[in-house]
């Protein structure tokens, strides 16, 4: 048996310190989890999605594509629908997002016939070229974005957005 024997201050002291460390590691490791989790998991991000849409059908005029994927919030699996405009430039196929740059509203092409030939975002009259350069003159900040695009099967398959590659700044 030891000599050193342990007052009741000392093991008052020693076990408040544990039980306080305890409870403060229950506190932290959820806030850690959190802010770690994200990054340990795998992103599905980068997928393509298949449209119904015949590469052979492509034609130099921009037409309206919808593509669905799965989006997974949490725990909360939903399907999303998405809108493309697609067309081709020469051997290019083009995919441009619908968002007008100016307050996210969804613009049409050819909807303006004072303006033909062009994207049209009815909110503020904004106007995009055909390969999604801002008008000049007009409320849209940038050009609109691109989507990736790869041909499978003979369908399109529409990936992730980037910025616009078409517009020369």
């Amino acid at each position: 048996m030891s000599n050193n024997r342990v007052s009741r201050r000392q093991f008052l002291s020693y076990t408040l310190t544990g039980v306080g460390g305890f409870m403060a590691a229950g506190m932290l490791m959820p806030m850690v989890r959190f802010a770690i989790d994200p990054v340990l998991q795998n992103h599905g991000g980068g997928d393509f999605v298949e449209t119904s849409l015949k590469v052979a059908d492509i034609t130099e005029e921009p037409t309206k594509v919808d593509f669905t994927f799965e989006q997974l919030d949490a725990w909360y699996k939903s399907d999303v629908t998405n809108v493309a405009w697609v067309y081709k430039s020469g051997d290019k196929i083009i995919a441009l997002s619908p968002v007008c740059k100016h307050l996210g509203c969804m613009v049409d092409w050819n909807a303006d016939s004072g303006h033909p030939e062009q994207f049209f975002c009815p909110c503020h009259a904004g106007r995009y070229t055909k390969d999604g350069g801002n008008v000049a003159g007009t409320p849209p900040l940038g050009p609109l974005d691109e989507y990736d695009v790869q041909e499978k099967d003979g369908l399109l398959l529409i990936g992730p957005t980037k910025a616009n590659t078409l517009v020369k700044k």
